[in-house]
């Protein structure tokens, strides 16, 4: 079973990994050494755990950007692609041979709750294995086909995935029980079918299920709206619903929700950045201030408003006692589905 009520699901997706990278001796002084400090001096990198495209791309390349021009952090900003198993791959190393390394940030979103606690393609890893610095932004899940697909609304993919659950490849770029798989199945759900039916195919990262919907090789893709918003632009992809609670604006102020098409589903996703389990005081103090002035800078509001994402700050201590709830909340939502280890 799915869940026998109506399901609505705050998932805060992403967390964000940021990298610095110190410079030489010669090189300007950072904010953190002209407050005395003697961190960062090593190049700093941060991981989007997927590959190129999608909502951790997105937000790594974009975090690292405006704190480079900001002058935020004036050491070198790299960000590294390390896909795999929805993130879980990344975590892996991250949490063994990494737990010390104050030089590496993350980025990520709810699967690294969920992955932590679904049944299959289980991580022993998770939130415990990390230092959460900050959550920066929040973002909402979205029904896609291709821009000359049949379908032009929710409704009808959804009467077509009634008649036979099977007859539709639903894909995302996260496993199965993971987030991409929650939001292609819940508006299913929502409408009376048996989401264990509705075919679905994970990809690795939100790009290369993009790829995969543009080639002929899925009919539907569930994904976080910002990572289809160049596509939508483009006139590539027709975005069906957004699982907001009311109408997004800028680029998506045209799609209709989930809720508007009587399809009472709400899905929203959160981003954050995170450091290593072991992460000494001097980096969380460094990350958690530099954040903190990321979050209240007006390039970065710009930036998350061309995005298209929501922004939605906690500091760490913050953010940390909201990953514990929704560590509940996820973990009910799991056992709902049939899918808890």
């Amino acid at each position: 079973m799915f869940l026998k009520n109506k399901i609505s699901v705050v998932i805060c997706a992403g967390a964000l990994a940021v990298s610095l990278g110190a410079c030489s001796n010669d090189a300007p002084a950072s904010s953190a050494k002209k407050e005395g400090s003697g961190y960062p001096d090593k190049t700093i990198t941060v991981v989007a755990p997927s590959g190129a495209g999608g909502g951790w791309d997105l937000t790594a390349r974009s975090l690292t950007k405006v704190l480079s021009e900001t002058k935020i952090v004036e050491q070198p900003l790299t960000v590294e692609n390390k896909p795999g198993g929805g993130g879980a791959v990344f975590m892996a190393e991250y949490a063994t041979a990494q737990a010390e390394n104050n030089e590496m940030l993350f980025v990520n979103s709810p699967p690294i709750v969920i992955n932590n606690l679904k049944k299959e393609g289980n991580s022993p890893y998770g939130v415990k294995n990390t230092t959460p610095l900050a959550q920066l932004t929040k973002d909402y899940g979205a029904i896609v086909v291709k821009e000359d697909s049949k379908f032009k609304d929710l409704e009808s993919v959804l009467k077509e995935v009634k008649k036979d659950p099977s007859k539709l490849t639903f894909a995302g770029g996260s496993a199965p029980g993971s987030m991409d798989h929650l939001i292609s199945v819940l508006p299913a759900y929502e409408y009376g079918v048996d989401p264990t039916k509705v075919k679905y195919v994970s990809y690795d990262g939100g790009g290369e299920a993009i790829t995969a919907l543009l080639g002929g090789n899925a009919d539907v893709i569930g994904t976080d709206a910002s990572s289809v918003k160049e596509f939508l632009k483009a006139g590539k992809v027709r975005v069906l619903a957004v699982t907001s609670a009311e109408r997004l604006s800028g680029d998506f102020k045209d799609i209709p929700t989930a809720k508007e098409q009587g399809v009472d589903a709400e899905f929203t996703i959160w981003r954050g950045v995170f450091g290593p389990e072991k992460m000494s005081k001097e980096a969380k103090a460094y990350w958690e201030k530099s954040l903190e002035k990321l979050a209240n800078s007006p390039e970065w509001k710009k930036e998350v408003e061309k995005q298209g994402w929501d922004l939605d700050y906690k500091n760490g201590e913050d953010f940390k006692k909201f990953l514990e709830e929704q560590d509940g909340q996820v973990q009910q939502l799991l056992e709902a589905l049939g899918m808890q280890k």
